[in-house]
């Protein structure tokens, strides 16, 4: 059954924002967890996850609050959290002490109690959702905004039933698919939406999961091709298939990555192979997959606090079995988003907040 989720609420933005014709997105740097905040013409907003918790709690609040004010946002309208794991609920405590928001979305329970979260939802996001509304989604739920198509097609372990405007084709991926083990984590659980503002689609599966994706994906492509997608599970392996990232077509892949998480090797070898793909772009040149599989610096947003001369040209190899690795590289200094702008015909460009380097993707090119 379909559902609209209804929510009341004035679009928080200041009067400078007014008058805006673009759906904006901004992929905020969280050193390896994810905050994805839209903007629509409407003024209306949504953020996708809050970044990391503990010491990093201040610092990605902040990240993600320069954002909102750089959008003229006075409150976050709708947030969304995917799943239950601290790089992506971490900072949502502090974030929603400097800026109100409207109404909060989820899959339901945990499923990976963790002490972290069961603190968070014991204690925590009770008093949060208590100043506004929460609602637990289902594959198919829309949020209720003003000229923007937004679907979720998974949350819970479960995914959309039905075919999405331009989806229900046969999927050629699926034929060669070959199952990993089966996740019984959070990330499987993911909320993952589907946007749509005019001809321009956006995909955002969260940390879904290499078999959720084909659950999704096969044996029909439910959601058909797509503009951009924000990269799952900040460019993991166990996440990234070809089920779905070939299937999507991205023009454009945005990856949410740490310095030594995420951008592994053999996801960004499905990444880049994608059919119909111009751009790739990162939030840090990733250790994991070294120059070999690293974009240009053009389409890398963050460095590191101390950044050396040169980068690695192979993928980084971990020590021995039962040693541990020294800590990754620091980033706590300032941190650029990609800001993407997105027209109703489809047109859209991709801005490395760090350089300014701007790109754009013609409609029906």
């Amino acid at each position: 059954m379909l559902v609209t989720i209804a929510v009341l609420a004035a679009a928080g933005t200041l009067p400078a924002a007014q008058g805006r014709t673009t759906l904006d997105i901004y992929v905020v740097d969280v050193e390896g967890g994810n905050a994805t905040l839209f903007v629509t013409p409407a003024g209306e907003s949504v953020l996708i996850d809050a970044g990391n918790g503990g010491p990093a709690a201040a610092r990605d609040a902040g990240r993600i609050l320069d954002a909102a004010r750089d959008a003229g946002l006075t409150r976050i309208d709708h947030h969304i959290t995917t799943h239950w794991h601290g790089d992506h609920f971490g900072a949502l405590e502090a974030l929603a002490r400097q800026i109100p928001i409207g109404a909060y979305y989820d899959h339901g329970p945990t499923i990976q109690p963790q002490p972290a979260s069961t603190e968070f939802l014991d204690t925590v996001y009770p008093a949060l959702v208590a100043r506004a509304r929460r609602v637990i989604v289902k594959p198919g739920d829309r949020l209720p905004l003003k000229g923007v198509e937004w679907r979720v097609v998974t949350s819970g372990g479960q995914v959309i039933p039905s075919n999405l405007p331009g989806g229900g084709a046969s999927n050629p991926y699926c034929a060669a698919f070959t199952p990993q083990a089966v996740d019984t984590s959070e990330n499987a659980q993911s909320v993952g939406s589907h946007v749509m503002f005019g001809k321009f689609r956006a995909v955002h599966p969260g940390d879904l999961t290499w078999n959720k994706e084909a659950e999704l994906m096969c044996p029909a492509n439910r959601l058909g091709t797509a503009d951009l997608l924000i990269v799952g599970h900040h460019g993991q392996a166990v996440s990234n298939s070809e089920v779905l990232v070939h299937a999507l077509q991205p023009r454009v892949s945005i990856i949410n990555n740490g310095t030594r998480k995420g951008g592994q090797p053999d996801a960004m070898r499905i990444i880049l192979n994608s059919p119909g793909l111009e751009d790739v772009w990162q939030a840090h040149f990733s250790l994991l997959s070294g120059q070999e599989y690293t974009v240009p610096g053009l389409f890398i947003a963050n460095p590191f606090d101390e950044q050396p001369d040169a980068l690695p040209i192979g993928a980084w190899t971990p020590p021995p079995q039962g040693q541990q690795p020294p800590a990754p590289p620091v980033h706590n200094g300032k941190a650029f988003w990609f800001k993407v702008r997105a027209q109703a015909d489809g047109t859209f460009t991709v801005t490395n907040a760090r350089n300014g380097f701007t790109r754009t993707y013609r409609a029906g090119m």
